[in-house]
């Protein structure tokens, strides 16, 4: 059997496919057990967070368990498989064992080094445990990347390359403020009561805002969250600030919206949670004052549309300031009579210029420089500047194309967007937290989406070499480790049959001594079982370590053939191990 991993992540798909494939609680269950039940897969685990979806899976056939897993996937999630298809990736045997000790380490995580991932794996391998979908191989394999993972933060640096998601997006929350000083007084309101949301409600308990605010679509949940933070920090922080915590039921969300400052949402729903709607009418509520919806990719906004954090003095529109002329003679007062030029002003080469005295070419130049000219100290100039400056200018347009206008260059006019007066984040994968609320002025949203964007380009720590090497290590390490335990089986089954050996040859050695008194007898059976052991003990510790090398694998078929050990045999030795590990249950 050889383990194979199909899944797709934010490296391999764009967020709105990852949140179309996102998979519920009850589909990830169905999905284990229909890939179990499956022929290519023995054993199955899901690991599931905001930015990937991984089916792991110890398969006998790689095509055809590549082709399963995919297909399994695509049906679980809802999105069909020509469109999944072109996102998923695939790795096999040491690579996906790499893989996973990789994403342990938070080495593929959005935000690199975030240590949230252990205890998203951890619930992977309890659910698969829990499911009797994860034998040997998987329970081995999770079990190595959790002390992986906890190595690389414990050996290394690696938590100094990146944060949870939570704090990252609080930091593109703050916009450069440091945090503690941005979320201090703030009130918070946090949706939701799972792991994420419990991590966000902390996470700003520990940075000082004023009051945080749980609501849960169930209650109690969302008391016992509560309950847990005000246990917690209700008692004051280091710095003596006591932050009070309350649960509130769902209908209360937009009532508690119009007194939050920030609000973390990440909940199970499949649909929007909160709708650009809500959100603008919660602002208003608070303001007083109507919020519009900026209009995307505008290169000049208008400040008047943020009413409720500007002045009307600020809210002037720029637009209606005068700018420079953008071309020649196509605005009022142009001092250029366009009708006496043959084609048009943008006619290349001489005829362009030619009976255009000098005089009125610089008037047309200080016009467009927003300056004034004398025509008739300009009349004064002799014929002779005249020809000169009209054989530059001809000059000029025959290099270049047309006309130098002397004018100055126009500013790039934009007004930044109004200080927030509710800021978002949406951690949900499919997001809670309608898109369009980007596009509201006074607000600010960061979700997964945006923290992509942000991440893209975050500086990686020096520490993460060291934890690659680390990965490197374990991942032969673990590889030699399943290697050896593959042969395990095959020697069970030779000091099996050694085994019975020694006791029909015993049992006839009583037939030919009748008379054998016990003492004599127990002798030696020990003193046979002892020499059977001795020469059973130099080979099977060898082959062991043979086949713990890369190409090992053979020994195990030799040591068979040598001693003709039944293929029978040594398979129910296998499945009596597997049986064991997958009832083993949660650890």
């Amino acid at each position: 059997m050889s383990l194979l991993v199909v899944g797709l992540s934010h490296r391999s798909a764009p967020v709105s496919v990852l949140e179309r494939a996102a998979l519920s609680a009850d589909a990830q269950i169905k999905l284990l057990q229909d890939t179990v039940a499956a022929e290519p897969a023995t054993e199955a685990a899901v690991l599931a967070t905001c930015n990937r979806i991984e089916l792991y899976a110890d398969v006998d056939k790689f095509h055809a368990g590549v082709a399963e897993l995919s297909t399994l996937l695509a049906q679980h999630s809802g999105v069909g498989p020509d469109e999944l298809t072109p996102y998923l990736y695939v790795h096999y045997e040491d690579r996906a064992v790499h893989h996973l000790f990789s994403v342990a380490c938070g080495l593929d995580s959005m935000v690199v080094g975030e240590g949230q991932i252990l205890g998203q794996i951890k619930d992977s391998l309890a659910k698969a445990q829990e499911l009797h979908s994860a034998g040997r191989l998987l329970n081995d394999l999770f079990q190595q990347a959790l002390r992986v993972g906890k190595r690389a933060h414990s050996e290394t640096g690696i938590d100094r390359a990146g944060q949870s998601l939570v704090t990252f997006g609080l930091e593109q929350l703050s916009a450069g403020t440091a945090v503690e000083d941005w979320a201090r007084g703030k009130r918070a309101l946090v949706i939701g009561a799972g792991s994420m949301s419990s991590l966000a409600a902390a996470t700003l308990a520990r940075v000082g805002v004023a009051e945080i605010v749980v609501a849960n679509r169930t209650y109690d949940r969302a008391e016992r969250l509560a309950a847990l933070l005000a246990e917690q920090y209700g008692q004051g922080l280091a710095d003596g600030t006591d932050v009070p915590a309350r649960a509130v039921p769902m209908d209360s969300v937009p009532v508690e919206l119009t007194r939050a400052d920030v609000v973390v949402s990440c909940t199970g729903a499949t649909g929007i949670v909160l709708t650009a709607e809500e959100v603008a009418a919660s602002v208003e509520g608070r303001t007083g004052q109507p919020v519009a919806f900026e209009e995307a990719g505008d290169s000049v906004r208008t400040a008047a549309k943020a009413p409720a954090a500007r002045s009307a003095a600020d809210a002037t529109d720029v637009r209606q300031t005068p700018l420079p002329p953008t071309s020649v003679g196509t605005d009022e007062d142009c001092p250029l009579d366009l009708g006496s030029v043959q084609g048009g002003f943008s006619v290349m080469g001489e005829a362009a210029v030619a009976g255009m005295d000098a005089a009125t070419l610089e008037q047309h130049a200080s016009w467009a420089a927003g300056s004034a000219v004398d025509r008739r100290e300009a009349a004064r100039r002799s014929p002779e500047a005249d020809a000169e400056l009209i054989t530059a200018l001809a000059a000029t347009v025959a290099t270049v194309g047309r006309i130098p206008e002397r004018r100055k260059s126009e500013p790039v006019l934009e007004v930044p967007r109004p200080t927030p007066v509710l800021s978002l984040l949406d951690l949900a994968m499919p997001r809670d937290i309608d898109a369009a609320v980007h596009r509201l002025a006074g607000v600010r949203l960061v979700d997964i989406e945006s923290l992509a964007e942000a991440s893209a380009d975050a500086p990686m720590a020096a520490d993460v070499d060291q934890v690659r090497r680390i990965v490197s290590d374990e991942v032969a390490a673990f590889g030699a480790a399943q290697r050896a335990a593959r042969i395990t089986p095959t020697v069970v089954a030779l000091r099996t049959m050694a085994a019975d050996v020694v006791a029909s040859e015993i049992a006839r050695l009583e037939g030919r001594l009748p008379g054998l008194d016990d003492k004599h007898r127990s002798e030696i059976t020990q003193t046979v079982r002892r020499v059977v052991d001795k020469l059973l003990h130099a080979p099977t510790v060898r082959v062991k370590q043979l086949a713990a090398e890369p190409g090992g694998a053979g020994y195990a078929d030799a040591l068979r053939t040598l001693f003709d050990l039944d293929q029978e045999t040594v398979a129910s030795v296998s499945r009596a191990e597997d049986s064991t590990e997958k009832n083993r249950g949660p650890r």
